[in-house]
């Protein structure tokens, strides 16, 4: 039996190019390659090799190599964002990565230094002093991970971990360069103090002034190019006493600062801003 021409099975072209290959438009999207930016992540694991080569000559009893090499890590870590805002390569994984060197470089570092150098003789005071401050940083970076862009950017919420790190540390590389005696009944006591105000300051809102408004292409008077040289003649003539010193006096700024708004009836512009909802006012 013949079948009509009406109900004849066509046969299919094949689609243009090679046989049964799919057009360009059609074709699936090549995956593209995830990776990380080397060069501000360079800084990065730098930084956090400092502060785990620090807790190393903590535990070697090696005291002033561990107070330079946490000194190191914050020059390291204030470099690896500005390189990366610089050359564009800022990134996710450069936030998290950081916060994690963070941690080490600033929070664990520096209070294994301390119990290491003068907490460990006050026993159970001593090693609560060292917990306070490692807390005490823990919170600070995550609490300055969920305000980012919710506070004002001049300022930080509490004493910055490298600040607090460095005051730390300067303490112990002070005392050490000037051969303190450990055996000594205030010393300890005093250390014990330092490290407590360290890991408080650091969860306190206290507005501390951040410096991120500070640009390095923008031009400034001739006499910031001059404090700046007489800044590295003041540091370079006795490390350890210029350092805890400008330290210590950044330690108290934010309080000092605080105080001032709050005379002035002024708000604290560390302060997370509030939604719109909770702004509102009651129905």
């Amino acid at each position: 039996m013949k079948v009509p021409m009406r109900f004849r099975r066509r046969k299919l072209r094949p689609l243009a190019g090679s046989a049964g290959a799919l057009p360009d438009d059609f074709k699936a999207p090549a995956r593209r390659r995830r990776g990380i930016y080397l060069l501000p992540n360079l800084f990065t694991t730098a930084a956090l090799f400092a502060g785990f080569f620090a807790t190393v000559q903590a535990m070697n009893q090696r005291f002033e190599w561990a107070a330079v090499a946490i000194f190191t890590a914050m020059v390291l870590d204030g470099m690896d964002g500005r390189v990366a805002r610089l050359t564009n390569t800022q990134s996710a994984f450069g936030e998290h990565f950081d916060s994690l060197s963070d941690m080490t470089s600033f929070g664990v570092a520096p209070a294994i230094v301390m119990y290491e150098w003068a907490l460990r003789g006050l026993g159970r005071w001593g090693w609560a002093a060292a917990f306070v401050y490692c807390a005490g940083a823990a919170l600070r970076l995550a609490r300055f991970n969920a305000n980012i862009g919710v506070v004002d950017r001049r300022f930080f919420q509490g004493l910055p971990s490298p600040a607090a790190a460095a005051l730390v540390a300067g303490f112990v590389w002070l005392a050490v360069d000037n051969h303190l005696q450990i055996q000594q009944v205030w010393l300890p006591w005093v250390a014990f103090g330092v490290t407590v105000y360290a890991g408080l300051t650091m969860v306190s809102s206290a507005p501390f002034y951040s410096g991120k408004s500070f640009h390095v292409g923008v031009s400034v008077p001739f006499w910031v190019m001059v404090a700046i040289v007489v800044a590295i003649f003041l540091i370079s003539s006795d490390p350890p006493i210029v350092l805890f010193v400008l330290f210590c006096c950044y330690a108290v700024s934010g309080y000092v600062y605080w105080g001032w708004r709050r005379w002035r009836g002024q708000s604290n512009p560390a302060q997370p801003a509030r939604s719109g909802a909770e702004t509102a006012p009651p129905h």
